[in-house]
């Protein structure tokens, strides 16, 4: 990690950048581009936290490169499902420090609900091992700077599943914009889709295969409702930020990184649901933030889902399917000089080029285990992660209290106001705390 002792502003610059990686590609690296997963004997343990679907996609994408030891889940049915898909060798667990104490285990995948990404991740830098947890990275604002903390006592690898940076469209885009291709950036406009609603639902006794204490954490304790766990859980304030935090902390990272900075004010307008034990995030969102050198960036849930940026010479959309604009085709006679200039020191472009989400995987996890053998920051690493996720909460704090903010983003805290700033953490609950 970063010298902390930097000033907070030195330290932005270089995090937003993508922090300082790995100067080359590892040995055992085939020189097509494929990687190749290392002989038996020197295969890593890989102990993998939440295994529904997303949990299931990077534990499947880092089977490539080490052994699937080890496999946690609070749900039963989902752990006994998840072991026959890997195989009959993985140890199955309901607490995942037990998985933590198993010296077999040398990473760690989290696919777990939000609520849990932090804690989880924080021991397991403790116990030794290195990271890959899910975005968002964080819940709030103070569970970042905990992270931050942990792992640069530890020195754990950790890179966060951000993985539309190892997408060639996003990260073209962002190197286009870096590069000057639309001239002096001026606006942003990200496009995430609307909340889900839903309510008032039923509650009911937890299921005999749900651990729902465990399942809970640090959030409050309430009545079991199906509603609330699961891949649902996105749509309760309780366990993470709707649309803000979900497609936020893909889209809101890309624009961020192309920005190159911290935004220093914050306007969120919403509506909220009053539904009695039904879906509690904001519908009909517009967020505008201002960032340094005049620079705007909307957020809305209405509209093409994607990232326009806009220059004094042109734009570029891009999305997960799209990367168009004037300056896209100009590329054509006028290519990008990608070894000169580079978006962070160690520029990984001898992997093939990847789009959409499991392919853009390959190349994330594959970064991942890369720096895990050289010990340099990934390129979603906890610091430039935690800046991304911070604005997306930023946003949900303004929808919130429904008026705008003043940022400091050396640190990390609102300007003037008190209110807003009780809002960067949550009371946790007593055994579950983040220490």
């Amino acid at each position: 990690m970063h010298d902390l002792h930097m000033t907070r502003r030195s330290f932005l610059a270089s995090s937003l950048m993508g922090g300082s990686l790995i100067a080359s590609l590892t040995p055992w690296q085939a020189s097509s581009g494929q990687e190749k997963p290392r002989h038996k004997v020197e295969r890593l343990g890989v102990g993998a936290i939440g295994m529904r679907y997303q949990g299931s996609v990077i534990t499947e994408k880092a089977r490539q490169y080490g052994d699937i030891v080890a496999i946690a889940d609070v749900d039963r049915h989902v752990r006994e499902q998840a072991r026959a898909s890997f195989g009959s060798t993985p140890r199955i667990f309901e607490y995942y420090r037990d998985l933590l104490a198993r010296r077999d285990v040398d990473v760690v995948t989290i696919g777990t609900p939000d609520h849990w990404h932090v804690k989880m991740a924080i021991d397991a830098c403790r116990a030794g091992k290195d990271v890959y947890v899910e975005k968002p990275l964080t819940l709030t604002i103070d569970e970042g700077k905990r992270l931050r903390k942990v792992v640069k006592e530890t020195g754990r690898v950790v890179q966060v599943g951000s993985w539309q940076r190892s997408d060639h469209r996003f990260r073209l885009a962002v190197e286009m914009v870096r590069q000057g291709r639309i001239g002096d950036l001026r606006r942003v406009d990200v496009v995430l889709g609307k909340n889900k609603t839903g309510g008032p639902f039923e509650r009911r006794k937890p299921p005999g295969n749900i651990n729902w204490d465990l399942w809970q954490g640090q959030t409050p304790d309430v009545p079991y409702i199906e509603q609330r766990c699961h891949y649902t859980f996105r749509w309760w304030l309780e366990y993470s930020g709707g649309q803000m935090t979900d497609w936020g902390a893909h889209h809101l990272d890309i624009a961020q990184w192309g920005i190159g900075a911290a935004p220093v004010e914050v306007d969120g307008r919403a509506k909220f649901p009053s539904v009695r034990d039904g879906y509690n995030v904001p519908l009909d969102f517009h967020v505008i933030y201002k960032f340094p050198r005049g620079v705007a960036m909307t957020v809305s849930d209405k509209g093409r889902n994607g990232i326009l940026f806009t220059g004094t010479k042109g734009r570029i959309f891009v999305n997960r399917g799209t990367l168009a604009g004037k300056p896209v085709e100009d590329l054509a006679t006028n290519p990008l000089p990608r070894e000169q200039f580079k978006l962070y020191d160690r520029d990984n472009l001898s992997r093939p080029e990847r789009s959409g989400k499991l392919d853009a995987i390959v190349n994330h996890m594959g970064d991942f285990f890369d720096c895990v053998r050289s010990r340099k920051q990934p390129v979603s690493d906890v610091e430039s992660q935690h800046r991304s996720v911070s604005t997306c909460h930023l946003g949900n704090i303004s929808m919130r209290l429904g008026r705008p903010l003043k940022w400091d983003a050396d640190k990390e805290r609102f300007v003037g106001d008190a209110e807003a700033d009780r809002m960067l953490s949550r009371e946790q609950r007593s055994g579950y705390e983040i220490t």
